[in-house]
């Protein structure tokens, strides 16, 4: 799945196009080592085929690579980090 990472001045998103559907995660920089992940929104046609997993593992290699850590507010995003405690590095 090839996943698109848009970044404007306070923050960006994540962005997967599989079967002619969007999918993003959306997020909000408050600083340069850490951001607060936000939305997450994923087309029902694309539910069940790990769309919205695929872009929060994106979201953590990009924190690992990138130095910052990354605060959960989006409720698929903590529930995401609470079923993978080797994310416990870059989520707080």
């Amino acid at each position: 799945m090839d996943i698109r990472s848009e970044e404007g001045v306070s923050g960006g998103r994540y962005a997967a196009e599989v079967e002619g559907h969007e999918a993003e995660m959306t997020y909000s920089r408050t600083s340069p080592k850490l951001v607060i992940i936000d939305h997450t929104a994923v087309p029902d046609a694309l539910r069940g085929k790990g769309v919205g997993q695929a872009l929060a593992l994106h979201a953590v290699e990009a924190a690992r690579t990138g130095g910052w850590k990354i605060f959960p507010l989006c409720p698929f995003f903590k529930a995401q980090a609470q079923r993978h405690p080797e994310w416990k590095d870059v989520v707080n």
